[in-house]
């Protein structure tokens, strides 16, 4: 994300942080992909008229947004939410989108999870209105879960590991085409431990070159990092707990080179998630546990943009924001998303199962929530 620098648009975020801090309760029961019209501040749902499960999320501006899911469902808005329109690709009812990148309201790529041709990229160029596949994968081995792009043509997408390392494909020119890069400079994997498809946070990125890989299922939650766009990694133990396939760290964020937040636990519901989340102010090289975590598992987390300390954090039980970079979090809201993501001009957006997608209401005190 790029810092606009602007007075006012600071303000406006300093507002959604405050609704969300002051004003968010219980949510409303709506139909599927339907606010009710009358909630509190904070998230407001938009109308989506699915039920699919959208763990896919790129908040491009308060205008435009796409989204990714479940039954091969691709949605997109251009008018802040007011109106989906169903931008699926033709024939891709049996796949399962799990990440999306948008550069604009007409340029985005579209990443299915599985194993085998399953894992697969599609790319559109005209608003969704067609696709193009540009790559499949034929390794029955492979299973990809995340992408992440650092600008309109270079970009990454990994695999859980086969024959003991993370596989990293790499685009150069915006996802039209793909290649795995060599794993000389990646490190073994850890035993039963891979990367989590929940909300396209799994591989992110900040700066030119810098990316970040989280990892469970092992005995230690996980994150590896490169300075030189998955050429070479390095990796560090963070302190949200794993040795379980259901547990470990979840999704990422950096706010720049340096600073990024961890969100994790364990997805089953029946079981607890104590140190949820960890910080790390040095890229990676060493995470510290949040003294007041997130009540439970998360799957998703942003940073509020033009705020240097302000995130959110969403999973199946609520979203908890931080106003001191991670450190201690408080829940706003118990409604259910995946993920979340915020666009540069600072609108935030979030998804999640049965149609749920809402947009924050930045307007501190009135409107609607989710």
């Amino acid at each position: 994300m790029t810092s606009m620098g602007s007075k006012r648009r600071k303000t406006a975020v300093g507002l959604a942080a405050a609704a969300l801090a002051l004003t968010l309760g219980a949510p409303a029961q709506a139909a599927p992909g339907h606010g009710t019209g009358h909630e509190p501040a904070g998230w407001r749902l938009t109308r989506t008229d699915t039920d699919a499960r959208f763990r896919g999320l790129a908040a491009v501006s308060r205008s435009v947004a796409w989204a990714a899911g479940s039954k091969g469902t691709v949605l997109r808005t251009t008018d802040g939410g007011k109106s989906w329109r169903n931008v699926s690709p033709a024939g891709a009812a049996e796949l399962e989108f799990r990440d999306v990148e948008a550069f604009d309201a007409r340029r985005a790529v579209v990443l299915a999870i599985g194993e085998g041709e399953a894992s697969r990229v599609l790319r559109t160029e005209d608003g969704g209105a067609t696709w193009t596949e540009s790559f499949r994968n034929t390794d029955p081995r492979a299973f990809y879960d995340c992408m992440t792009f650092f600008d309109h043509r270079h970009g990454l997408a990994v695999s859980d590991p086969v024959d003991g390392k993370y596989r990293i494909l790499s685009t150069r020119d915006g996802g039209r085409s793909w290649e795995a890069l060599p794993d000389a400079g990646m490190p073994a994997a850890l035993p039963g431990e891979a990367a989590f498809a929940a909300s396209g946070q799994c591989l992110v990125s900040a700066g030119p070159k810098g990316v970040w890989l989280a990892t469970g299922g092992g005995a230690a939650g996980r994150v590896l990092h490169s300075s030189d766009r998955g050429l070479n990694w390095t990796v560090t133990d963070t302190t949200v707990p794993a040795g379980e396939g259901a547990k470990g760290v979840f999704g990422l964020a950096f706010r720049d080179r340096s600073h990024g937040i961890a969100v994790g636990g364990d997805y089953r519901k029946d079981q607890p998630s104590p140190r949820a989340a960890a910080v790390t102010g040095d890229a990676g090289r060493t995470w510290t546990a949040s003294a007041t975590p997130p009540p439970a598992y998360r799957s998703g987390v942003a940073w509020l943009p033009h705020r240097r300390s302000a995130a959110l954090a969403v999973g199946p039980t609520g979203t908890d924001l931080t106003t001191d970079g991670g450190r201690t979090w408080r829940t706003v809201d118990t409604g259910s998303y995946d993920t979340v993501d915020c666009a540069a001009d600072g609108a935030c957006w979030a998804s999640g199962e049965k149609g749920r997608i809402a947009r924050l209401d930045r307007r501190a005190g009135a409107g609607q929530g989710a």
